[in-house]
């Protein structure tokens, strides 16, 4: 049984940082492509951000281009979303997600996913 856990949210003031982690057990995680999506309240669950299963890959939505960074511990079966300047508007519940496909930005693509974890962001 493949079981993701997400940690690291928490609230934090706009322009600070914080580093999610997501641990995954169960299976042979370099096997999977990794993602983070974030679901505000009153919106649909977006993607954030991606990664392959080398680490070589990754690909970002534009509102967190050059603010946020993925990246993945294939010996630690970690992936991470290193999340710098944050806005209010990055407020959200932070999900994790792995697939056994190719890295994608759809929902539908994800086979596993996390519990959440809060990210609130004060202005």
């Amino acid at each position: 049984q493949v079981q993701l856990v997400e940690s690291g949210g928490g609230l934090v003031q706009a322009g600070g940082s914080l580093r999610l982690s997501c641990v995954v057990s169960g299976r042979t995680f370099s096997s999977f492509a990794m993602a983070w999506f974030r679901q505000a309240p009153g919106k649909e669950r977006e993607f954030v951000a991606g990664i392959d299963w080398s680490g070589a890959s990754t690909f970002y939505t534009d509102s967190v281009k050059g603010r946020f960074a993925i990246s993945r511990d294939n010996a630690n079966n970690t992936v991470y979303l290193q999340m710098n300047r944050l806005k209010p508007e990055d407020t959200a519940l932070y999900y994790c997600a792995a697939t056994d496909h190719t890295l994608a930005t759809m929902t539908h693509v994800y086979d596993y996913w996390g519990q959440g974890t809060q990210v609130t962001v004060s202005s």
